[in-house]
Formats: C-alpha cells, sequence, structure tokens
C-alpha cells in the first residue's frame, strides 16, 4: 500500500464510522426529545412507560388494522405501477404482473434502506432482462426525483387548505415548490434542448432516463403516486381519531406531505417523522407520539411482510434469468 493510500484508509474509516453514526445521532436526540415531552405531560405520579401503556390499552386495534392492511396493499400496487411505468419507458417492455413480486420483495431490504432496495431491483432487471446497470440507476433516479416533487404539489394543496392552521413555518412550502419546479425545469432543459447538445455530461448513461423524459412523464408520476397519498391522508385521519386526537382530512392534506418528507431524514424507527408529529400536536404528545411510531413502523414492517410472501416467487424469476 502506498503512503497515500495509507493516509487515505483511516479517514475512510472515519467517514464509514461518521455515517453509520448520525443517524443514530439523529434517532437518540429525537427520542430524547420525545421522553421529555411526554414526561413533562403525564398525570401526576404516572412513569412515561404507564402513561404509554395507557394510550395503547384505549386504541380499537382491530379498526386500525381494517384502516392500515388496505392501504398497504394499496400502496403496493401504486408503487409497482410507478415502477412499471418508468421501467417500460426508459429501460425494457417488462409486464406488471412480473415487477409486482419483485417490488414488493425489495420491501424487506428498504428496512434497512430504500435505496439499496431500489439497487436490488435493478440487479434483477440487468440479471432477468439485460438492462444495463447504470440505465435501471438513471430510471430509478428520475423515480427518486419526482417523489419529492409530487409530495411538494400536494403539500402545496394542503396549506392553502389551512393555511391559518397550520405552522408558519408551513407558509414557506409554496416557495419551496416553486424552487423544486423551476429546479426540474432546468434538469429538462439542460437534457432535452439542443442548446446543450454538446455538453458530454448529458451522453452519461446515469442520465438515460433524463434525455428521454417529455414534461408530461414528470406529470404523469405525480398522476400516478397520488392516489397513495390521498388514501393516506384519509387513513391517517381516521387512525389519529383512533388514537384520541380529531383531525380533519383537510388538515391531514396540509400536514401529511410535510410528515412524509421527515421520513427522508436518516435514522431507524423514524424517527424524525414521529417527532414532528408532536411539534404539530403538542397538546396531545403522548398520543401522537405512540400515533406516529406506530403508524410509520407498522407500514414499513408489513410491507416487508408483504415482501417475505411474495420472495419464493421473486426468486423463482430471478432462477429462471440467466447471466447477460
Amino acid at each position: 500500500m502506498s503512503e497515500a493510500e495509507e493516509a487515505a484508509a483511516p479517514q475512510s474509516t472515519r467517514g464509514g464510522i461518521l455515517r453509520h453514526a448520525i443517524p443514530w445521532a439523529i434517532t437518540l436526540a429525537c427520542f430524547a426529545y420525545l421522553y421529555w415531552r411526554i414526561g413533562s405531560r403525564a398525570p401526576t405520579g404516572q412513569t412515561v412507560p404507564a402513561y404509554l401503556a395507557s394510550i395503547f390499552a384505549g386504541v380499537d386495534w382491530l379498526a386500525w388494522l381494517a384502516l392500515m392492511i388496505p392501504y398497504s396493499l394499496l400502496y403496493l400496487i401504486v408503487d409497482t405501477a410507478v415502477l412499471w411505468r418508468v421501467v417500460n419507458w426508459f429501460n425494457t417492455r417488462v409486464s406488471y404482473r412480473e415487477l409486482l413480486p419483485i417490488r414488493a420483495s425489495a420491501y424487506i431490504i428498504s428496512i434497512l434502506n430504500e435505496q439499496v432496495g431500489k439497487g436490488a431491483i435493478g440487479w434483477y432487471l440487468n440479471r432477468r432482462h439485460g438492462v444495463p446497470g447504470w440505465q435501471v440507476a438513471s430510471s430509478m433516479l428520475f423515480i427518486m426525483l419526482c417523489e419529492p416533487l409530487y409530495l411538494l404539489l400536494w403539500a402545496v394543496a394542503g396549506v392553502r387548505l389551512t393555511w391559518h392552521r397550520v405552522p408558519e413555518l408551513f407558509h414557506a412550502i409554496p416557495a419551496i415548490a416553486l424552487v423544486a419546479v423551476l429546479a426540474v425545469a432546468c434538469i429538462w432543459a439542460f437534457f432535452r434542448l439542443p442548446a446543450f447538445a454538446n455538453v458530454r455530461l448529458r451522453e452519461r448513461q446515469i442520465f438515460h432516463a433524463f434525455r428521454s423524459a417529455a414534461p408530461w412523464r414528470y406529470l404523469t408520476i405525480v398522476a400516478l403516486r397520488s392516489p397513495a397519498l390521498l388514501a393516506a391522508v384519509f387513513v391517517y385521519s381516521r387512525s389519529a381519531a383512533l388514537f384520541g386526537v380529531e383531525i380533519p382530512l383537510s388538515d391531514m392534506l396540509g400536514f401529511l406531505p410535510v410528515i412524509f418528507f421527515g421520513t427522508f431524514v436518516p435514522g431507524p424507527f423514524r424517527a424524525a417523522a414521529v417527532t414532528m408529529w408532536t411539534v404539530l400536536f403538542p397538546e396531545h404528545t403522548a398520543q401522537m407520539a405512540v400515533f406516529g411510531l406506530v403508524m410509520h413502523n407498522f407500514f414499513v414492517l408489513f410491507n416487508a411482510a408483504i415482501g417475505a410472501i411474495f420472495l419464493p416467487k421473486a426468486n423463482r424469476e430471478l432462477a429462471r434469468a440467466g447471466p447477460h
């Protein structure tokens, strides 16, 4: 090993440790804040665990499951539709029926990291259909760009409906959404307009999808994603009532897209998203902490359970695939 490599090795090790430590540090900070907030509102003489247990005991869990299970299945259907549409646009002809077990199985890996789950889908498409890895990565990148865009657009609608009831911090959402739309417009212009045809960066395989993406394709993904969000607004509103907090549908439409942004913050247990619920509803800190923790983590774990059901079929598809 050269001197330069020896010097770089400790730095690489430190960088890896830091990348793993930051999500856990965020999680610990969030849970410490939640414990303090819940403790400050617990009834006199009642411990925080006992207070939380009383909230769990008061929930009608059968009614809650009747909401969450259909929602999780709908999300899988919509999520697979987005994947199917993008892959057929930019990569290869593949049926929805074939992709469904692959998308579901990837949820198992997504417990640890959503992007690793997308990588597993890319590996399948490469092995089963011979799609070049960078081109699959380009399609996944296109999906990842459209996801925050659709959340922002719906957040604008929700904030407009609840302008006087949401925290003032939310009033910045329309401006943020405008910047995001302009950024996407710039990306489209760079990869599609003849004025930039001589820029070599455009020709890289990782940008394959963006070279083919007309504006209506961005809007199509937003439209395909939207039924899942609208269903989530209904499910989260009705579920919150089961935890003792009434949140009208119009208010939930303003809150939920922003809460979903919180799931992008690194850390186990969706800690940042859970904490946001307690900030929005400080008078129901304990109820919303339990609500957020149960809602977000059941969704992830139940999707992984669905993936486990589809895993044998996904493995058979891979076994049938010859090397490319």
